[in-house]
Order: C-alpha cells, then structure tokens, then sequence
C-alpha cells in the first residue's frame, strides 16, 4: 500500500487530504506535534475507513521529524507522496521591524530546513522506486513579500527556492515535486466545493506532471 506522509497534519486540510488520498488507496501518515490530537484525528479518520496512524515531531526537531518519518514507512509501506504542510507560527507574521536574526532563523529551519530534511529522508526510496511526489503547501508570500508577514517572507522564498530545484533534478526520475500557493485562510476563500477542492488539487500535483508552481486562486483575490 503506498503512503502520504503529511506534515502539519491537522482537521482540516490535513484531514481532507488524508481523506482524498485514501480513496485512491494510500494509508496516511499524520505528523504534528501534539500526539495526543493525533490519536484523535487517526481515530476519526479510522472511523471513516481511513488506514491513518499519528506521529509526534516538531519540524524545528530534524532527528525527531527524520525517525517519525522512517517508522511510518515501516508501519504503514514506503512513503510515496510527502505533503509538507506545517502551519507557520503566529510569531513569523509580524512586522518586519520587529524581525529579529533568531526569529528569522527559526522561521527558516521551520520552513526550508524542516522541508531539506524531511525531503532527504524520503527520497531514497523514491528514487529507487522511480516514482512519488513532494508537495509544498504555501501561502502567498512565498510569491510576494509582505512586511506584516516578515517571517514568512523570508522563509517561504527559500522552501519554493529549494522545492523548485527539486522539481528541476528530479524531473526525469519520475518523482514530481510541486508547490500549491494558497493566499489567505481556506475558510476565507469561498471556494465552492471548500477543503474538498484543495484536497483535490493536492491529488491532482501528485498524479498529473506539470509546473513547479500552482496557485490555489490568483494572488490579488487571497484574503491573508
């Protein structure tokens, strides 16, 4: 049974992702922080015939995030598709004034760095299968700079910079990595079929090849 490994799993996107993919016969790898909310999204989504189990790490903790990563694959089968998708913390949404070197070096390993390991981890076997997908889950300022999201500005350009070059390597070895731009707060979009439809989309980065970047809506129409 292939695998998504979905980082910042959560109930909404997370779920909804989880819940797409399984219909196309995945199990489902949760990985956040708080074990305990996991149990209990695994628990709904068993519920729902969902083959989901939690694992706890923080994306600033690399040995932590790299083992979830390997014992998932030993649970659950060989991680086909990571969706790296962790909510970026309120503190990375403040005035650029207020950037500090130690908040933007946090935000980077939270975003770039926390993505390079999480990307190493499952390559290997991606490549000696000849297929998988990474997807990269943004907002808008990883395409325009924002200086009340001075966090974010900095380190999303960096995650899409090295997702991007990703895509370019790996072209060719049947591993397709992509990034979905989502401007603003799902709820707050007004999309006609909600969640479902970006979970949708997810399936669709991982399924068809194409461009490295997708926008969820055009940019000026995001509610950030």
């Amino acid at each position: 049974m292939p695998t998504i490994a979905i980082i910042g799993a959560g109930p909404g996107l997370g779920a909804a992702t989880a819940r797409r993919f399984a219909r196309e016969g995945f199990a489902v790898a949760l990985i956040s922080r708080d074990q305990a909310k996991l149990d209990d999204l695994a628990t709904t989504l068993q519920g729902d015939g969902v083959d989901a189990r939690g694992y706890a790490a923080d994306v600033l903790d690399p040995a932590a995030l790299e083992d979830v990563l390997a014992r998932a694959a030993d649970d659950l089968g060989a991680i086909t598709t990571l969706q790296y998708s962790p909510l970026p913390s309120r503190d990375y949404l403040h005035s650029v004034l207020d950037l500090t070197p130690a908040l933007a070096s946090e935000a980077l390993r939270f975003s770039a760095i926390g993505l390079i390991h999480a990307a190493r981890a499952v390559l290997p076997a991606m490549r000696e299968a000849g297929e998988g997908s990474i997807i990269l889950i943004n907002g808008g300022t990883s395409v325009q700079a924002r200086h009340g999201f001075a966090g974010t500005s900095v380190a999303f350009p960096a995650e899409s910079a090295y997702g991007e070059m990703l895509h370019d390597a790996l072209a060719d070895e049947g591993i397709r990595v992509a990034q979905l731009v989502i401007p603003g707060a799902i709820p707050k979009l007004q999309l006609e079929h909600g969640i479902d439809s970006v979970a949708d989309r997810i399936w669709q980065l991982h399924a068809q090849p194409g461009e490295f970047r997708t926008m969820l809506i055009p940019l000026e129409d995001g509610r950030e």
